[in-house]
């Protein structure tokens, strides 16, 4: 089972999260280091195809809307994750996603569209 190779966009790119993600052993690559920032969406998620990589982003109306026009033109992308910005902590989003990277292979994210609201914990 392969595990699956993150790509954040720009909202997403906080250091201390890409740092935590990397020393748990997790691909991450981000938009600065693939030297695309300022992209639009639709790019950075043909690029992310092209890569193989799921991208991570806090902009839940384009990459809905993206994955949708996908569905409906019948291309694959390699897996969506949504987060609302400012909902979650660093450590809450981390968690999240090495929970989502624990449960899902590569291949299951195929053309998924993932809330990470679905792997983090709630705090009461």
């Amino acid at each position: 089972m392969s595990r699956i190779r993150l790509y954040l966009d720009e909202d997403t790119m906080k250091g201390a999260l890409i740092q935590a993600l990397r020393n748990a052993d997790l691909d991450v690559v981000t938009v600065t280091d693939a030297d695309r920032l300022g992209y639009p969406d639709e790019e950075q998620l043909i690029w992310a195809v092209e890569q193989g990589r799921v991208i991570y982003s806090f902009n839940i109306r384009d990459f809905c809307k993206l994955h949708a026009d996908f569905v409906v033109e019948q291309r694959n992308h390699a897996g969506i994750v949504l987060a609302p910005q400012q909902q979650y902590s660093v450590g809450q989003q981390l968690r999240g996603l090495l929970k989502l990277a624990a449960d899902k292979s590569a291949k299951e994210m195929v053309n998924q569209l993932v809330f990470l609201n679905a792997y983090v914990e709630k705090i009461i």
